[in-house]
C-alpha cells in the first residue's frame, strides 16, 4: 500500500469517533507494524492535521475540527460514476483498477445521501471480458505504457483496406473517439504524424529504444497539428 493511501485511510479512521482508536488497531487494519503508525500520526500532526493522543492510549480527531468529507454536487458525483463506469468498459485493465480504486475512495467519505445517489445513477458502461475484448485491453494497456516511459515500437498494421505494413513509431497519446480508440503517434516510415487504429494493429512489440522530445513532433505538435486539421473541416 502507498504511503498516500495509509495516511488517508489513518485519517478516515479517526474521523468522527468519540473514543481513542488505539494504534495497534491501527496496524492490524493497515497491515503494518505499530512503529510505521507512530510514525504516520507523528507526520500527519506535524502536518497539522488536529489528531490528539499517544502511543499506549490511542489517538482520535480534536473535538470540534473534524476534517471534512469531499463534498460533490449530486450533478458531480453522477459525472465521477459515470466517468468511472466507462474507463471500466472501455480503457485497460491498468486504468480500470485505478478507476475503480479512485471511486471507492472518493465513495468512503461520502454522506449517507450522495452515497446512495452514486448507487442509484442509471447510466451504465457494461464491461464485457470475453477472450478478445481481454486482449484488446492488455494491448491498451501495452500502449499506454509506451507513451508514459516513451519507448519506440513497432507495429504490424492494417489499413482500412486490410493492406499490412509495418512501422516504427513514437507513441505520444490515446484517444477514445465514442467507440473506437486511435493511437496518436510520429510515424517514422512516413515521416510525420499518424493515428493509428488499435484494433488495426495485429502485433507490436518495443523496440528497446527510447525516443526523445524533438521539436517539431512532440505531443504539443501533434495536438497542434490536430486541432488544425479539425479547423480545415469546419
Amino acid at each position: 500500500m502507498r504511503r498516500a493511501d495509509r495516511l488517508f485511510l489513518v485519517i478516515h479512521a479517526l474521523r468522527g469517533r468519540r473514543t481513542a482508536l488505539p494504534a495497534r488497531h491501527l496496524a492490524e487494519t493497515l497491515g503494518v507494524s505499530l512503529r510505521t503508525v507512530y510514525r504516520d500520526v507523528a507526520d500527519l500532526q506535524r502536518s497539522g492535521v488536529p489528531i490528539e493522543g499517544e502511543a499506549g492510549v490511542g489517538y482520535l480527531l480534536r473535538k470540534g475540527s473534524d476534517i471534512p468529507p469531499l463534498m460533490f454536487s449530486a450533478d458531480e458525483l453522477e459525472a465521477l460514476v459515470v466517468g468511472s463506469r466507462f474507463v471500466r468498459a472501455f480503457a485497460g485493465d491498468r486504468l480500470a483498477a485505478g478507476a475503480r480504486a479512485a471511486l471507492l475512495k472518493i465513495e468512503a467519505v461520502l454522506p449517507p445521501e450522495l452515497r446512495e445517489r452514486a448507487a442509484r445513477t442509471r447510466i451504465y458502461a457494461p464491461v464485457w471480458r470475453d477472450q478478445g475484448r481481454a486482449d484488446f485491453a492488455r494491448l491498451i494497456d501495452r500502449l499506454h505504457a509506451a507513451i508514459a516511459a516513451s519507448q519506440v515500437l513497432r507495429l504490424d498494421y492494417r489499413d482500412e483496406d486490410g493492406q499490412p505494413s509495418l512501422r516504427e513509431v513514437e507513441p505520444l497519446c490515446l484517444a477514445f473517439w465514442g467507440g473506437k480508440w486511435t493511437l496518436g503517434a510520429w510515424c517514422r516510415l512516413r515521416r510525420d504524424f499518424r493515428n493509428f487504429r488499435p484494433d488495426r494493429i495485429h502485433a507490436s512489440e518495443a523496440t528497446g529504444e527510447i525516443f526523445a522530445d524533438v521539436p517539431g513532433r512532440g505531443l504539443d505538435d501533434y495536438l497542434r497539428m490536430a486541432g488544425d486539421e479539425r479547423a480545415a473541416m469546419r
